[in-house]
């Protein structure tokens, strides 16, 4: 047994032991020109745990032969970059220095725009090369001056094949693994629970290993891995990205009628830990954006379904959420009312604060009277079907049209009844 975990003792330490990302260090890659090349800009890599983020940038620096500084955003503040700075600007001014240091910021994203700052004037006077790390969209996380003097390289999870090499270059190589008996049955809930994350993959065989004692052998199987294994599988950050894709993703669902993909995607919110509430109130909006007077009940359900929620909590609140979600993929669909919001506020943007016609005005007293407020107006009741032709938008745009009726059995009825010219 060693102390060291495995994904330590199995970290890469060239390119060519390094696995996955073959669109930046393949034989093409852009990472892989730089280094052969030695000109090595800042650049930030974007991308989930465990993808190789902090293993690509150490091969970076070895390979290059710079010095190499490293920082982690949670720990770091504005005095321990100027310290580092300090250092590296040292560095590039030294005798012997062959390329300019390696500043790696792990977590980058959580630097506040002040820490942010003072790294501009270090890249910006070629004293380091940046090499930032994020998990987070690098656009909303890192402030544009920074982001327009690094690259955004993306590092995409790892594919199920780049999983089974690794796991079988650790089965092969490592010191302690080599030595013990293993059994391969079955890959499929070791590569689920790993969910392209290297780390967690290496971190799972580590566990499978320290709790099989010595002189047994060591079985990968599907019963063994989950119940070695007591953390959820489903990879999700209510506070990530993978928040916002997998709700983008719900919500594409339920407007493109698709009830299967919707509920499965309405399982992965529930299986990572959604807020249940926030899962409602984005129904709420789906049935008056997307499904709208195409079928006007699909609002009253989601309120309903909001009420509901709050009154059971969870588990059970799971059930009407999916009820919900059915309902409204298989509904009908109009966007007509959302469209026609847009269309009346970019009228009023265009136009702005067009007077109210007169005989439209109230008018409480008698000077208003007097200037002819309500004069004229005529009161819809009064006349047969309830309806009369009149003046109801403002001067100038009284030919604009906003509303259009969606093609479908509820607003075709709509469209009949209008009278408008």
């Amino acid at each position: 047994m060693s102390n060291i975990p495995l994904a330590e003792r199995m970290r890469p330490r060239s390119l060519d032991d390094y696995i996955g990302q073959t669109h930046l260090v393949g034989p093409d890659g852009i990472i892989r020109r730089m280094i052969e090349t030695g000109n090595v800009n800042s650049f930030i890599l974007w991308g989930p745990p465990g993808v190789g983020k902090t293993t690509l940038a150490r091969i970076i620096a070895n390979k290059v032969e710079a010095q190499f500084y490293t920082l982690s955003a949670v720990t770091s503040g504005v005095k321990e970059v100027r310290e580092v700075l300090t250092k590296c600007e040292a560095a590039v001014n030294g005798l012997f220095a062959k390329a300019r240091p390696i500043l790696f910021i792990d977590e980058i994203h959580r630097f506040n725009k002040s820490q942010q700052d003072s790294l501009l004037g270090a890249v910006e006077r070629g004293i380091v090369t940046l090499v930032g790390a994020t998990t987070e969209n690098p656009s909303f996380e890192v402030i544009r001056p920074l982001l327009s003097r690094a690259q955004v390289y993306t590092l995409k999870p790892l594919e199920a094949e780049d999983l089974r090499k690794l796991l079988a270059n650790a089965l092969s190589k490592d010191d302690v693994l080599s030595k013990r008996e293993v059994k391969m049955v079955s890959d499929k809930a070791l590569l689920r629970y790993a969910g392209g994350d290297a780390r967690k993959l290496l971190n799972i065989i580590d566990i499978l290993e320290q709790s099989t004692p010595q002189g047994e052998p060591v079985v990968i199987d599907d019963d063994n891995v989950v119940s070695r294994l007591q953390e959820n599988p489903a990879a999700y950050d209510r506070n990530g990205e993978m928040h916002y894709d997998v709700i983008s993703a719900f919500i594409k669902s339920v407007r493109g009628s698709d009830p299967d993909a919707a509920v499965y995607w309405l399982a992965r919110m529930v299986e990572g830990g959604e807020d249940p509430l926030f899962i409602a109130r984005r129904l709420i909006i789906l049935a008056a954006e997307d499904i709208g007077l195409a079928n006007p009940n699909a609002l009253l359900l989601a309120n309903a379904t909001f009420d509901a929620v709050h009154k059971i909590g969870w588990p059970e609140g799971r059930i009407p959420l999916s009820e919900c979600t059915v309902y409204l993929a298989t509904s009908p669909k109009s966007n007509s009312a959302y469209m026609a919001i847009n269309n009346a506020q970019i009228a009023v943007r265009e136009t702005g604060n067009l007077p109210v016609p007169l005989h439209l005005r109230n008018a409480p007293t008698k000077l208003m009277k007097d200037l002819g407020y309500h004069d004229g107006y005529k009161y819809a009741h009064d006349y047969a079907g309830n309806w009369v032709e009149q003046q109801y938008l403002p001067d100038g745009i009284t030919e604009q049209r906003f509303y259009t009726p969606g093609d479908n059995a509820s607003e075709r009825k709509i469209a009949s009844a209008m009278h408008k010219k």
